[in-house]
């Protein structure tokens, strides 16, 4: 369990943080657009669809990701204060009931959509420039495949902590900047 785990991780991770640069280019093409139409006064029929395809190919993407690393919102105010096994239970409980079967109708849906819009070239109809919208149809299926390899994984972790009352942490990658300010003010304190 513990070496799918890891490779589950390492897949999300992977794939989170290389879709992470499409900020980059949504960042360049929204830029550019204002420069043209502010300064050339000739706006681009393009940039909109563009910046929304970047953002929802990199929000997708970057879900299993979120996943892997615990990033996703939860209300645990009460959560927090159980026991890891309890924590665990609950956890396992919720992704067969609601995860599991989200994820599956994610995927058959998304197939269908893709499949469909392949078929046909599908383009943006709100777009003058007649953008192609089928690869990001695609996109559904893909990041539902990634976030299911990811929820085995996190099925694994609840049971790995059922047995030993110790959560598998992730790897570390990313710190948020309130943690490292959080132990910088620490260590301050200490010495």
């Amino acid at each position: 369990m513990l070496s799918y785990i890891r490779f589950a991780d390492r897949l999300s991770a992977w794939f989170g943080k290389t879709f992470g640069w499409l900020i980059i280019l949504m960042t360049a093409g929204m830029s550019y657009e204002v420069f043209a139409r502010y300064f050339f006064n000739a706006p681009t029929p393009w940039a909109l669809d563009l910046s929304f395809i970047m953002y929802g190919t990199l929000f997708m993407m970057g879900g299993a990701y979120t996943l892997s690393r615990g990033g996703h919102v939860r209300g645990d105010f009460i959560y927090r204060t159980w026991a890891p096994k309890r924590q665990a239970l609950v956890d396992l409980v919720l992704y067969v009931l609601f995860f599991f079967p989200g994820i599956l109708a994610l995927i058959f849906a998304g197939w269908k959509y893709a499949s469909r819009s392949w078929g046909y070239a599908e383009v943006s109809i709100n777009s003058p420039a007649g953008i192609p919208i089928y690869q990001f149809k695609t996109v559904i299926v893909a990041a539902g495949i990634l976030l299911l390899i990811q929820g085995i994984a996190q099925v694994f972790r609840c049971i790995i902590c059922m047995r030993t009352n110790t959560w598998v942490e992730a790897e570390k990658d990313v710190e948020e900047t309130e943690q490292v300010l959080l132990k910088q003010a620490a260590q301050s304190q200490q010495n």
